[in-house]
Parts: structure tokens; sequence; C-alpha cells
């Protein structure tokens, strides 16, 4: 059997549309691109939808079917995003994101993330983590970058069929919302008042806390609520990389796509020099990319920076952090050993002019050792438009790589 491997590097938010400040071009085509157009020629391409044309997927889902998995396994937001800052999950657990924020004395959210705060963040997480109400409900709580944090609910009799308190942007200045049933089962009842209890009781306890008593008297806003959303019930998922037994590592430093990584079985790596904006340091992740497919089936090196220059509404900025993608994975060509097909792919399209994920398809390429090569010379989202792979799904986007890699089953006699 052949030896052969794979390196997938992912530019989040790498797809976009023809926006008029670059003259009618995609960020992608306006972009200078040498390794990624080299890579394009020498490869075959595609375009690829992660579920079905015209669906948006978030960074969590569309990296959950990067990964192998499949939409009906999502487990929702808040378990992913707890599971990639290193919390411990059990099955039946509910799990949220949070912010914290800044609310009056009337419940009025007046900054959904309490001036951006990132200083103090644990001090004031311990004094909401490990609390217990009645019924035999345990909370847990830790913060993640910055404002976020991570809630969970464990206990049983639990259901994520609820609403968010959320009020999200641009909605300062009004009251945060209520957590109210989505269903009509008890569990939903019941999930919604313990949560509407915990936020209540958090209020209290992070108005009185010394941190925050330092924030007001330094002329900062307090970090005195919680704003809960993306409800999810962790599932008991048997990890892609023990089903298909595969060696398998990540190597990122946004939550979301360790979180999945975590997840599904892979080896997690990453370093505070790793940031999710255009200042992350592409030469460890090129470095280390190489080091780990050494001893590994397939390696993901991921980069956020162009989904954020996306939300940004940034098509220069989206074009700058596009090129870096492709410095990347300059660096990575420059020591791929013989045996290593390189992909390149996303994990959904955030154009500039929407500043939100949208449901057009993504450019796709693999590259390497006795791969079919069509006649696309550029890396984009109009050439890959007419190479070998043709239009296909995330499901089958990843099943050609696990093919290559003798992976997946024949069919038949």
């Amino acid at each position: 059997m052949l030896n052969r491997k794979v390196i997938m590097a992912i530019a989040d938010g790498l797809g976009d549309r023809p926006h008029p400040l670059l003259g009618g071009k995609t960020p992608l085509e306006h972009a200078r691109t040498p390794n990624l157009d080299r890579l394009a020629s020498e490869g075959i391409n595609g375009m690829m939808d992660l579920i079905a044309p015209g669906i948006p997927v978030g960074t969590d889902m569309g990296h959950l079917i990067l990964f192998g998995y499949q939409p009906q396994h999502y487990p929702g937001r808040g378990p992913i995003e707890a599971l990639g800052i290193g919390m411990e999950v059990k099955p039946g657990d509910i799990v949220f994101r949070c912010n914290f924020a800044t609310v009056d004395e009337n419940g009025i959210v007046v900054d959904r993330r309490a001036g951006r705060i990132r200083e103090k963040t644990d001090e004031l997480a311990q004094a909401i983590n490990a609390m217990e109400l009645e019924d035999g409900i345990e909370v847990y709580f830790r913060p993640a970058t910055e404002h976020r944090a991570v809630l969970i609910l464990h206990g049983s009799g639990l259901s994520d069929k609820i609403s968010d308190s959320d009020p999200k942007a641009p909605n300062d200045g009004k009251p945060y919302h209520k957590v109210e049933p989505l269903d009509s089962s008890e569990e939903a009842r019941r999930t919604a008042s313990i949560l509407n209890l915990v936020l209540e009781t958090t209020h209290v306890i992070l108005s009185s806390h010394p941190v925050n008593a330092e924030r007001v008297a330094e002329g900062k806003l307090p970090a005195n609520f919680i704003l809960t959303r993306g409800a999810g019930q962790m599932v008991d998922l048997e990890p892609i990389a023990q089903k298909l037994q595969m060696n398998v590592s990540c190597i990122a430093g946004e939550s979301t796509v360790l979180g999945v990584a975590n997840l599904a079985g892979y080896k997690r790596i990453t370093d505070s020099s790793m940031t999710g904006n255009i200042d992350t340091n592409i030469e460890l992740k090129a470095k280390l990319a190489i080091e780990e497919i050494a001893n590994n089936d397939i390696v993901y090196v991921h980069m956020k920076a162009p989904d954020v220059k996306g939300h940004d509404n940034e098509p220069f900025e989206k074009a700058r952090s596009i090129e870096l993608f492709d410095h990347m994975v300059g660096l990575i060509c420059q020591q791929l050993p013989e045996n290593v097909y390189l992909a390149l792919a996303a994990d959904h399209s955030t154009p500039c002019e929407v500043g939100e994920h949208t449901g057009e398809p993504v450019p796709v390429t693999i590259a390497g050792p006795s791969i079919r090569r069509d006649r696309v010379l550029q890396y984009n989202e109009i050439d890959c438009a007419e190479g070998g792979l043709g239009h296909l799904t995330g499901e089958d986007f990843v099943r050609t790589l696990h093919g290559l890699l003798g992976f997946v089953k024949k069919q038949g006699n």
C-alpha cells in the first residue's frame, strides 16, 4: 500500500464576491498568490459547498464537516467552544457561549463586551465557577478569549431548546432577553428557569466583585453580567480519528477550530503567537505542519484572518491576509515531503460587502503525487470552477482526500 499523507491548509472565510473597490475582483483574485496559483496549476481543482448550494454555515459547522463529520452530528456551538478551551464536557451537559457584559440597574445592556475586557476575567470566572443549585444542577464557568466565556449546566432533566439571553449586536441600549423555552417540554421549561436564576445570581456576585470595583474606579465598564447564546447539548460522538484509525493533528489558534479538533480526536497544537488575526505566526504554523506530518496521516493548519477581514468589510485587508496565507503555504511547500498531498480549502465564504457568512461555494485544490492535473492555472473562485473536481460537497471533498490515503472501503466485490 502506498504511504501517502495530506496537509490541508484552511483559509477561514476565504470565499468572497467581486468588490467594486477591487475593480470587480474578489479579494482572492486581487491578492498576489504565487504559491496558491502554482499548486492550482500542478493539481486538481474545484468548488465546494460545505453542505449544499446556497446554505451558509458557521465556522463550527464548516470545520465539523472538514474534519469528517456530517451536519446531523452537530452538538451546538457551546460544546465546541468548551472543548476548544479544554473544559470537560459530558454527554447531556448543556453548554453556552457567553460574553462578559455590562448592564445597568434596569437590566439594560450598556455594552455586550464590557468594554472588550481582557484582564482578570479568570478572577471573575472563579467567583461563578462550581456553583451548585437545587435539584443537583452544577454550574461550570471558564473564561475564553478576551470578553468571551463558556458556561456549562451539568445535571439531569435538561434541554438545549431554550432561547438566548444575548440581544446581539447592534442592540446595546436594550434589555437583555429573559431566557424562554423553545418547545413545550418540561426539560426546556426547567432549563430556562435554571438559566435565568444563574444569570440573576451571577449578576449579584459580579456586581460586588473587587475586579469590577477596580474597573469602575479606573473609569472602565464593569463586567457585571453574563450574556448567553448558542445552547447545545453534548452528544456522545465517536472521534473520527478513532473511527478511521488515522493519526491526525490540527494546528490553530482559534478556539472553535481547536474545539472541533478535540471532538474529532485530533491532536491539538497551538501557541500564544497563533492569533485569530493578521498578526498570526505563519512561520511557526508552517514549521509545525512539516514536523507533524512526519508522524501523522493528516495535518490541518488553519488561518483565521481572511474571515475577520471579511466581517470587518475590509477588502484590501482581506486580500493582504490571503497573501499571508499564500506565504504560509509557500513555506510548507519548501519542505513538503514527496509522499504528501497539499490540499487548499476554506470553511465558508465571508464576502466583504456583506460582512457575514454566505452560501457561495469556496475554491479547493489538491496537489501532490500522481494527482490527475486539470487545466486550471490560478487559485480563485472563478478559475477553480473549471477544475477537474467539479462542484462537490464538503463530504465529497473530505472523502476524496481519505480515498487518496486508502481509508475509503471498496463497495461491492
